[in-house]
């Protein structure tokens, strides 16, 4: 059938306290020297201003800032999302989620996740005899075969939604602060709606859950090292590989890490986003000593920064959405302002990627599907439109041109989820939406229907403060366009093989390792998670999953 299952070599390496087997990377097909790898690491709810190669101000990624010196930065380039899990979809399957499902986040109690008939760029590489890892936050669907570990990726190892979305005993800085699990069988205080009190956050390794509640404060050195490992076996092989980083950095709740001593006095999401940095960084680092003369390594962001959490957000730099501040409350994630979907981005590849270049392509998340497909050779399914473009020109130095229109969901502010009611168009953006994010100080604009839409001219204006006279010649010669590019996307999707999330919930989906124990807290580092269930194993007989090997996906890398 094509599919590459997980083989099983046990060896005598400890985890947690447990035996550690790991995945066995041999494979009969002649892959070495061939394809190139691809590392690519999503930080979540950085800001644009957050990079220091960006923005001067920021001085806390002098590992990322590196890369940009080695590698090429993007300035105008964007989530396809500006929210969780839509931003993540449109990354593994280069489609909006009007095309893909995916138009809002699941829940811990979500019965669905990415439509199982949207094909993942994991899918592909693993036709294409890659090894996969996917690391970090998923939340695409944790219930039965919406797991990662068959949705193309080998080897699993990270948190299934954001790191908020339940309890921990190192709760970590949040605005306003959340409780840690109780730890008896009296419930926790919970002051705020927004805590998860009832459920302890899981750590997943493929199919087992190893830790609940997670240990927030030695996450992202247990990712870095999984990490680490995964590209040291793979490099070794000379299979060619995929690793996807879904980092926690820099949603809250920020970790309480300690803070070096030079570093006394500083805020805690400058301390975090040094932590980030030091972690890409040893990434970074591994695949220089590996593999640095055929690896891609690309790091971007899921959406701006979460503007209602004050001083534990980021900065969106320049980006500041005037308009809508004036207005009342945020223009940045959830809303479709710059602040909230114009993110860093870095790609370095030796000898591919030239050094020191800053490129102002429009860009997105959404190319990445397509040029990672495109670099290693393999094919888009054919069913089924893209919104991404084969981006491998601008990143080889060669064009400085990308998308003459990128579309902006709706993505959990004003508007229904996922519809496409701002545009940009080169240098112009139209907005017929805007309001409904909620700021620091507890405002939320108003939603705003604008008909004809507001337009802005981001080469003039990049703070988005006063939009084009209605009107003036400039505004006038702009819209026809708009509505034109709107009028043709939209009836494209119409006729496109769309895909529907099952947004459905039910409570015994909820992961948990010990449903006996408050808060379902392991008693030993090592507890099964829920099994699969009837539904999924019927759906992976019929042939419609890649079935692991037996007992594979419970077992290390």
């Amino acid at each position: 059938m094509g599919w590459l299952f997980l083989k099983v070599l046990l060896v005598g390496v400890t985890f947690l306290g447990g035996l550690y087997p790991f995945v066995d990377f041999s494979y009969n097909g002649d892959t070495r020297g061939q394809k190139p790898n691809f590392v690519i690491i999503l930080a979540d709810d950085m800001g644009w201003g957050d990079l220091g190669a960006n923005w001067a101000e920021t001085k806390d990624t002098v590992h990322l800032d590196q890369m940009a010196a080695e590698g090429m930065r993007f300035v105008d380039f964007h989530a396809a999302a500006s929210t969780c899990s839509p931003s993540r979809a449109s990354l593994l399957t280069g489609r909006l989620g009007l095309r893909n499902g995916v138009t809002h986040n699941f829940a811990v109690t979500s019965v669905g996740g990415l439509p199982l008939n949207e094909t993942t760029l994991a899918e592909v590489l693993q036709q294409a005899g890659y090894v996969t890892g996917m690391i970090g936050k998923w939340h695409l669907g944790h219930h039965g075969s919406y797991h990662p570990n068959f949705r193309g990726f080998d080897y699993y190892f990270g948190i299934p939604y954001s790191h908020d979305m339940g309890c921990t005993d190192t709760p970590g800085y949040n605005h306003p602060p959340c409780p840690a699990c109780p730890r008896d069988d009296r419930p926790a205080r919970n002051l705020e709606r927004d805590c998860y009190t009832d459920v302890a956050l899981p750590l997943y390794e493929n199919l087992n859950i190893v830790e609940q509640p997670v240990n927030l404060s030695s996450l992202a050195q247990k990712y870095a090292e999984k990490a680490t490992q995964f590209i040291q076996h793979a490099s070794a092989s000379g299979r060619p590989f995929l690793l996807y980083m879904g980092l926690s950095h820099m949603h809250v709740p920020l970790s309480r890490t300690q803070l070096s001593a030079d570093s006394q006095g500083q805020r805690p999401y400058g301390a975090s986003l040094q932590e980030m940095d030091s972690l890409v960084g040893q990434i970074k680092d591994k695949v220089d000593h590996t593999a640095k003369e055929n690896t891609f390594l690309w790091f971007t962001g899921d959406n701006g920064p979460w503007a209602q959490k004050c001083e534990l957000a980021g900065s969106v730099g320049p980006f500041t959405g005037s308009w809508q501040v004036h207005q009342g409350g945020s223009p940045a994630k959830q809303t479709t302002w710059e602040g909230g979907h114009r993110v860093p981005a870095l790609a370095y590849g030796p000898g591919t990627v030239p050094a020191n270049v800053t490129s102002t392509a429009l860009l997105s998340v959404l190319d990445i599907f397509p040029t990672v497909v495109a670099l290693a050779g393999a094919s888009l399914p054919k069913d089924r439109h893209f919104d991404g473009l084969d981006a491998s020109e601008v990143l080889f130095g060669w064009l400085q041109t990308g998308h003459r229109v990128l579309f902006h969901p709706n993505s959990g502010a004003a508007g229904e989820y996922g519809a496409l009611q701002t545009v940009r168009l080169g240098r112009y953006k139209a907005f017929y939406i805007s309001g409904g994010a909620r700021a620091c100080d507890g405002a939320v604009g108003p939603a705003q229907h604008h008909e004809p839409p507001l337009i802005f001219n981001l080469e003039d204006d990049a703070g988005e403060a006063v939009p084009l006279d209605r009107d003036g010649a400039e505004y006038q010669g702009v819209l026809p366009v708009v509505r034109e590019v709107l009028a043709d996307v939209l009836l494209d999707i119409a006729g496109d093989n769309t895909s529907r999330a099952d947004y459905t919930h039910d409570p015994s989906v909820t992961p948990c390792c010990s449903p006996h124990h408050v808060a379902c807290r392991c008693q030993s580092p090592r507890a099964p998670a829920r099994p699969i269930s009837p539904q999924a194993e019927g759906v992976r007989k019929r042939g419609q999953v890649p079935a692991p090997a037996p007992d594979a996906v419970k077992l290390s890398l």
